[in-house]
Parts: structure tokens; sequence; C-alpha cells
């Protein structure tokens, strides 16, 4: 099955996400392969022998969250120089968001733009990262605060790679089909509270459903002017308690689950969400083990790192809040003071 991005601006260019198979992929030109040594050591061999092109290397970084910096940028294009790569050339990304974001960023650094091809890996990266083009890599201020927007030439999602993910990773992944369900479609949640993820079948129905939601998003906001901002549900909360625990504590899916929480309980607080739809929500994240409990030093110091966020602007802040499932709301700039009552409720000896 395919899915089809339609991208308005002639800058861009439309592409195909095909859930099946790995297909033959021959390529002009010379390629590389980005990875990491656990997915090299599982299944590179399956990739090489599907993956066609006039010289083809394979470059591989440390695996995690921690090295999503420019240091690790670095070493990818001096790979790159050292193999005579050229502006014909293509990159592909074989991996999980991290990898993902990191190709896709050093393919539109190097030599001011090259092509670069998504092969996901993790649940996560299959329903969200590796669709609509977002690059990026974090630095000491925050999440992904330095990238940029850069389309794949394809995206190939193949459920076979994740019969070896660990079950914390296949449960951060199911944390993001639960939030495009919440914010844009109330049948799918409904769907989902009966249908269980395991079964494989179940599960490439709700692959395919979170890729037509994300694609019918950037399709309208490409560069996240408007409406693809939605997408950031669970994220502005989950990004700082990442932040906080230095990237490492909780995967970001995990971080997103906790965010989705807090995030509800800001709706809550501004009568957009009711108590009913919160448990319900809980309960869909816990039926997979994601966390849905969450301690806080200081409010105060919770909130100020919303202003490193890149939905900021003018000292301003905006949430995105449920109203009601299925549906949302921006809340942009809401009073301070509501903002930090919601987060005293998750502050310690509360």
């Amino acid at each position: 099955m395919k899915v089809s991005i339609k991208l308005p601006e002639q800058q861009s260019r439309d592409y195909d996400i095909t859930i099946d198979s790995l297909p033959e992929i021959t390529l002009e030109g010379k390629a590389a392969i980005i990875t990491n040594p656990k997915i090299s050591g599982l299944h590179l061999q399956r990739v090489l022998e599907r993956v066609k092109a006039a010289e083809l290397y394979v470059v591989t970084i440390p695996d995690g969250e921690y090295y999503k910096t420019m240091e690790t940028i670095e070493s990818i294009l001096e790979n790159l120089f050292n193999h005579r790569l050229d502006r014909k050339s293509t990159l592909i990304a074989f991996g999980g968001g991290v990898i993902g974001d990191m190709t896709g960023f050093a393919a539109s650094i190097f030599q001011r733009g090259i092509d670069f091809i998504q092969i996901p890996t993790t649940l996560l990266s299959q329903v969200d990262a590796s669709v609509g083009g977002k690059t990026g890599i974090n630095n000491r201020f925050g999440k992904n605060l330095v990238g940029a927007f850069h389309q794949p030439r394809a995206v190939y999602i193949d459920t076979y790679w994740l019969k070896t993910l660990p079950a914390r990773e296949f449960a951060a992944g199911v944390a993001e089909i639960v939030k495009m369900a919440v914010m844009f479609d109330e049948a799918f949640f409904e769907w989902l509270e009966t249908h269980d993820l395991h079964d494989e079948a179940n599960l490439k129905e709700a692959i395919r459903r979170s890729v037509e939601l994300k694609a019918k998003v950037v399709n309208e906001d490409e560069k996240e002017k408007g409406v693809r901002a939605v997408l950031n549900y669970g994220h502005t909360f989950g990004h700082v308690i990442e932040n906080f625990s230095g990237y490492g504590s909780y995967l970001h899916g995990e971080a997103v689950a906790l965010g989705m929480i807090m995030a509800n309980a800001l709706a809550m607080a501004h009568g957009l969400f009711s108590e009913e739809e919160a448990e319900r929500v809980k309960k869909l994240l816990e039926r997979y083990g994601l966390p849905t409990e969450y301690t806080i030093d200081s409010a105060e110091e919770f909130y100020d790192q919303f202003f490193l966020d890149k939905k900021s602007h003018d000292n301003k802040i905006t949430f995105i809040v449920p109203e009601r499932i299925g549906h949302y709301r921006m809340l942009v700039d809401p009073e301070k003071e509501k903002v930090i009552e919601v987060l005293e409720t998750f502050e310690k000896d509360r």
C-alpha cells in the first residue's frame, strides 16, 4: 500500500511512502547507508541485498539520543567527503528516529543538499519521524533546535524490522499512534481501544492510518506554520522532560506519553477535556507499558524551560491540547498562573 505526500511549495517534491516488504532500490551514482551498530548487526545484510548503486558505502554512528549532536553530523560528513560523494549521491537512513533525523540533516547540508531515503526500523519512526521532512539535532538548550526541513525522496516502511524491536521501543511507537488518534480521529482512537497492536494485521492497519493522518497534515502545512504544530501534542511537555533527564532516562515516545498526560491536565484545567476522556487516554497508554506518572522538582523551573521550545514566539508559548478526543485546541499564551497550577500537581510531595 502507498500513501502519497503532495507538497504545495514548488521547491519541495512529492514522494511515496511504501508500506510493504522492502523492494529492490536502484540508485544512480554513489550512495551511503547511515546506521548504527545495533541495527547493522541485525539487519544490514538484508538492505545490502536490496540496494543497488554505482558505489555503496556504510557509515556507522553511535546508537542513541545522546549522540544526536553536531559532532556526530561532522563524523557523517567526513565519511561522505572521504568517499567522495557528490551532489548526485544519495544517503539512506537505516534506523530509528535518531538516525533518520541526523541522516536527513546531513543530506540537507552536504554540498547544499542531496537526496536521502528513509528506511525506518522502529515503530515510532515508521508512524511519525520518517514522514514529513523534519530533520535536526539536539544541543544543550533543547531537542531538535538545530535542523532543517528536507523531504526524503522516498520512505519504505517494512514491519519485518519490528520483529527484533524491544518491547519498550515498541511501546514508544504506540505513544505516537495514540497521539495521532487523540488529535485527529475519534473513530481511530476507539479502534485502538479494542484492537491489540501486537497482532501484525492490526499493527499494519494502525501504521497505515497514522501515516495517512500525518501525510494529510504535512500536505496542508509542510513548514509548520499552522496545523502541523498540532503534531506536537505531548511534545512541549515531553521535550522538557527529555532535557531534564539528559536524553537518557526516557525514550522519546515515553516522554511524549508523559507529555500527553500533562497536556491533558492542562486541557482539563481549561474545561476542554473531561476526566473520563483523560482516563481513557491514560488507560490506553498503560496497556502498552508506557509511563503515566511523573514528578517535577519545581513548577517554576519546568515552566521556564518551555521558552526554549521551537513553538515559543515573542516570549509566548503555544500548548497543543485535546478538545475532546479526535479534536484539538491551540492554547496560545495561556495565563502563567493556570499553567503553574497544573505543573504544581506534578511536583514532589503533592
